[in-house]
């Protein structure tokens, strides 16, 4: 936990990013009838009885000093989906910095040895020389500041139905282009020393 929050409080550094990721699994609904038409003044009728049409994975990235973000949409949530995730963190959103810092969770996919299932063994070393990891600690997931952007993704977006990975990721583009236009930033407040007074009971007694 100390660990985490001392990564959050290093000053911003555009040369070494701090970049919070995490994941979250969603189900596809359709509507099992059509909504009435609406009319000035009144709320949308909406049927309670809705289609499944399957699940999908949604991986969120979040720079909180910089407000930064990128979301993306998978079928799946395997090691090789983690893996060309990081390779896109790695090339296309930072790559010309000199280290980025990463936090996320101890999710079983996240870890180095999944880029290696996923590209030569030159090319996993070269996109994990990029990376200084930090994990959350077990069951202290809610410190990785990307729970906080899934929260308001879910919030802002994800507050109705959504039949189809197609049109999620259009609702998801147009919510992260707004939230990179508004360079949208996480002020962190929640320090090591609050930690030890808030949180006593975690640490052993001397």
């Amino acid at each position: 936990m100390e660990d985490v929050l001392d990564v959050y409080e290093l000053p911003y550094n555009p040369d070494i990013p701090v970049v919070c990721m995490d994941e979250k699994p969603y189900q596809l609904l359709g509507e099992a009838r059509d909504s009435w038409a609406m009319r000035p003044g009144d709320d949308k009728k909406v049927d309670s009885e809705y289609v499944r049409n399957g699940t999908c994975s949604i991986f969120a990235f979040v720079e909180p000093l910089g407000g930064r973000h990128h979301t993306s949409v998978r079928e799946h949530r395997t090691a090789i989906d983690w893996a060309e995730e990081i390779k896109y963190l790695v090339d296309e959103m930072y790559p010309s910095v000199q280290k980025i810092i990463l936090v996320m969770d101890n999710l079983n996919t996240h870890k180095p040895a999944s880029l290696y299932k996923a590209f030569h063994p030159a090319e996993a070393r070269r996109i994990i020389k990029k990376l200084e990891i930090h994990y959350t600690p077990k069951h202290g997931s809610w410190l990785d500041i990307a729970e906080i952007e899934l929260n308001v993704m879910t919030r802002q977006c994800l507050s109705r139905r959504v039949d189809s990975i197609g049109r999620l990721r259009e609702e998801l583009a147009a919510w992260e282009n707004e939230r990179n236009n508004n360079q949208a930033k996480v002020n962190w407040q929640f320090r090591t020393k609050d930690a030890r007074t808030k949180l006593a009971s975690l640490y052993p007694d001397l």
